[in-house]
């Protein structure tokens, strides 16, 4: 029987792409294309609560 590990936490950034900024994580999610960097801050937040 293969050994089990424990999940990988989550992490996440913001990434940015011209005038947009988006949020994405270690798990693959990605956030929507935000015009604020706040909202993809929050986005990321969002997406951490979710996650747990």
């Amino acid at each position: 029987m293969a050994e089990q590990r424990p999940p990988e936490p989550h992490r996440t950034s913001t990434v940015e792409n011209g005038p947009f900024c988006a949020a994405r994580c270690t798990c693959g999610w990605r956030g929507p294309a935000r015009r604020a960097r706040s909202r993809a801050r929050t986005d990321a937040a969002d997406h951490m609560t979710q996650a747990l």
